[in-house]
């Protein structure tokens, strides 16, 4: 089923995504999940990406395709330098132009600085980090000779703060967050708009060790003005926002989600 564009008259049209293509990398659960549907919802069809997604019946494919869009599945490790040139080299030869990347798939390793393991330490700079940015590298190229395009990062209250126990996911995701704004310099003049959003403490895998633990639990949700902790879905909004018309003149901006975390 294909929606038809709203007219240009209706401010809603800003938010239209009838018609693009959007690449979500950790589409498969959580926020990415979130995310693809908040862009499926819209009108954009997606590519949906994680190491571990089900080819068929996945409840991304199903929520995208309930709205009458379409999903595609691809399985890749973003922590594999060779597996990320492969995902984009077969994405670009399969698809006429992505109009939407969102580099969202992370992963975290929590242990003390002077216990953390080399090799988790390069683990999750390759995914949160590495993987983003040639990603935008590869996919932006095809942008560039559009002269148009949406990047949208996954930044983290992380790209702000220090954090504990949590060094590399703190390193590559304050990365993030210098990445956005240097791609930004370069590509906004292009016509590529490149964004990040910075969730605060939402509800997901990566925090569930967190909501696990009743004294942290209870100090994060004491500095939380909204007073809870966020769902995938309160992402979906900013999503849509930073994917369409209407952020044309947003440009190298991370954007908390935080619930007020960051003006405490």
């Amino acid at each position: 089923m294909n929606a038809q564009p709203r007219s240009a008259s209706d401010p809603a049209a800003m938010f239209d995504l009838t018609g693009k293509v959007a690449l979500v990398t950790g589409a498969r659960r959580g926020i990415g999940l979130a995310m693809a549907q908040a862009l499926a919802g819209a009108g954009a069809d997606i590519i949906g990406v994680s190491a571990q997604l089900e080819a068929e019946g996945s409840d991304a494919q199903m929520s995208v395709e309930s709205v009458g869009r379409r999903f595609t599945a691809l399985r890749a490790d973003l922590g594999d330098r060779a597996a990320v040139n492969d995902l984009a080299r077969h994405v670009l030869h399969k698809v006429p132009a992505i109009d939407i990347l969102v580099n969202n798939a992370g992963t975290i390793e929590r242990a003390p600085a002077v216990d953390h393991d080399p090799d988790a330490w390069d683990r999750v700079l390759e995914v949160n980090l590495n993987a983003p940015f040639f990603l935008a590298q590869l996919i932006g190229r095809q942008m560039i000779e559009r002269g148009r395009g949406k990047i949208i990062f996954t930044a983290s209250m992380l790209s702000f703060q220090g954090g504990v126990l949590v060094p590399s996911y703190t390193a590559a995701k304050s990365a993030v967050a210098g990445v956005v704004r240097a791609l930004s310099n370069e590509w906004a003049p292009l016509g590529i708009n490149v964004n990040a959003i910075a969730p605060g403490y939402i509800a997901t895998d990566n925090t569930k060790a967190l909501r696990a633990d009743d004294s942290r639990n209870r100090a994060i949700l004491e500095r939380i003005p909204a007073g809870r902790w966020g769902e995938p879905s309160d992402l979906s909004g900013a999503t849509v926002f930073l994917a369409s018309r209407a952020s044309d003149y947003v440009c190298g901006t991370v954007l908390p989600i935080d619930g007020g975390w960051l003006a405490r």
